[in-house]
């Protein structure tokens, strides 16, 4: 009891604290929002995750002695430089939002309310990842490297829009496990270091492990179609027209952004939301 005092009180909250709170007050509180508010911190969330997104290609383009996996470290450390851009400035994610599911649960919002914050935060997601990947071929930043970074680029969305559906919706579940615990483990920090760290080590798992994020592909893979555009990047690439022709938006929705979208929305209410509901919410009031 004095160890659970101790924790709850100077730097952290009990992770049974921290799920009243997400469902009494965090995700009950996004369900409010008004559209305009909804909309405008979601373009920021899929700017935020793109970013995190562009410095990860950057970083894992090149030669390397160090090897395959310790270059996917380093980019997948880069990476959670998105997610804690979202979480420190009260951006509104759709794949954290699929937490809004433990106020359902409770019955505080209703299913109507729910989809309408998925709904309006998915689409400015959107919006935001592609104003980045708008932005980052404009001002030609698949040239650096001597163009290596868009073969990189291209590299990453040839890969994820010839995953089949099976691997696309299983890897979406494994990362929004990881990507929600994150936001979870944060949200029982009182200090900025401490949701730092909450969301570093999960993300830098998910992404070093090869798992699929709906709102990063989003940024993924129409920056590696964008990047077709370049003949010089095409030309360093060495893919085969047949290779590039599997990169289209048809295959980003239908081959990665479809079954990545379910497996997120699985992967955070089954194995985060429903577990910790069980455990902390539902079994409370069974013996209250």
């Amino acid at each position: 009891m004095e160890e659970e005092k101790i924790f709850s009180t100077i730097d952290s909250i009990t992770p049974s604290a921290a799920v009243h709170e997400l469902s009494d007050n965090v995700m009950t509180g996004k369900a409010d929002y008004s559209k305009t508010k909804m909309f405008a911190l979601a373009i920021a969330a899929g700017a935020f995750i793109a970013f995190g997104a562009q410095v990860s290609l950057t970083v894992m383009t090149g030669d390397s002695n160090m090897g395959w996996g310790f270059t996917k470290l380093i980019g997948a450390m880069t990476f959670a430089t998105g997610l804690i851009l979202v979480t420190l400035t009260g951006a509104e994610l759709f794949t954290g939002n699929v937490m809004m599911t433990f106020a359902v649960l409770e019955k505080k919002i209703s299913l109507v309310k729910l989809l309408r914050s998925w709904t309006v935060v998915y689409i400015a997601n959107f919006i935001g990842s592609i104003l980045l990947a708008g932005l980052v071929y404009f001002a030609g930043l698949g040239h650096n490297g001597g163009d290596a970074v868009g073969v990189t680029a291209m590299q990453t969305a040839f890969s994820k829009v010839n995953l089949s559906f099976g691997e696309a919706f299983f890897r979406g579940i494994l990362c929004n496990w990881l990507v929600c615990l994150a936001i979870f483990m944060a949200s029982t920090s009182k200090r900025v270091i401490g949701k730092i760290f909450a969301i570093f080590f999960p993300i830098t798992t998910f992404v070093a492990s090869g798992y699929e994020h709906s709102i990063a592909n989003m940024f993924f893979i129409p920056n590696g179609i964008l990047m077709k555009h370049f003949p010089s990047i095409v030309a360093a690439s060495g893919m085969t027209p047949e290779q590039l022709s599997t990169m289209t938006w048809k295959a980003f929705f239908i081959h990665n952004l479809i079954p990545v979208t379910l497996g997120n929305i699985v992967g955070a209410f089954v194995f985060v939301v429903l577990l910790s509901w069980t455990a902390y919410l539902r079994e409370e009031r069974r013996h209250s």
